[in-house]
């Protein structure tokens, strides 16, 4: 277990610039589950290096998964399942009859639904697309921070506001060497308080 607060602070903020098979191949190290998103896998380590819990993912309630040879339908009324939803045209194109051709998926849609999923209450595709028209509207007014976890867009809206006449290839070579040097940072954390002995 480690109590130096501030190392624990630079480690979180490393592991944003990893990838996600480099962060599967830290829990690997660590003896940590490998499952899930990015954020999880990040969230697993951290947890692991301030008390010494190792985390497993929670499973989904079965009420919210999709049954076996089960096709999703289409419908206002019909529930969307973990399992049977696809981010695809035929879904795209639905979305876009109920709520206008301005829809796309976005992350916010899935944390909603990922968040419904868990709480064992799936919404159906018309309270999807309710929660998704006012989601937009609230975000025209007040745009939403970048989640930690895109640490490439994160950075590249940084560069460019500090460097407005920048390149491709700067913001590109920029972050690469941003990204090693966290990278390296996430390593010797690792070799210097995490390794066996």
């Amino acid at each position: 277990m480690i109590h130096n607060h501030l190392s624990i602070s630079s480690l979180k903020e490393s592991l944003h610039y990893l990838q996600v098979h480099e962060l599967r191949g830290l829990c690997t190290k660590l003896s940590l589950s490998t499952k899930g998103k990015k954020v999880n896998l990040i969230f697993r380590i951290i947890k692991f290096v301030e008390t010494g819990e190792k985390l497993i993912l929670p499973s989904y309630p079965s009420i919210s998964c999709v049954k076996r040879n089960t096709a999703q339908e289409l419908s206002l009324n019909s529930l969307i399942l973990k399992g049977a939803y696809k981010n695809d045209l035929k879904t795209r194109m639905f979305f876009k009859e109920l709520i206008g051709s301005h829809f796309h998926f976005t992350a916010f849609g899935i944390d909603w639904l990922e968040s419904r999923w868990m709480a064992g209450d799936p919404p159906t595709f018309q309270e999807f697309a309710q929660m998704w028209q006012s989601e937009y509207i609230a975000r025209k007014k007040a745009p939403a921070v970048p989640k930690a976890e895109w640490a490439y867009i994160n950075f590249v809206q940084k560069y460019i506001e500090d460097n407005p006449d920048t390149t491709k290839e700067a913001i590109l070579r920029n972050w690469n060497t941003r990204r090693h040097q966290h990278k390296n940072y996430v390593d010797n954390f690792y070799a210097e308080r995490l390794s066996p002995i």
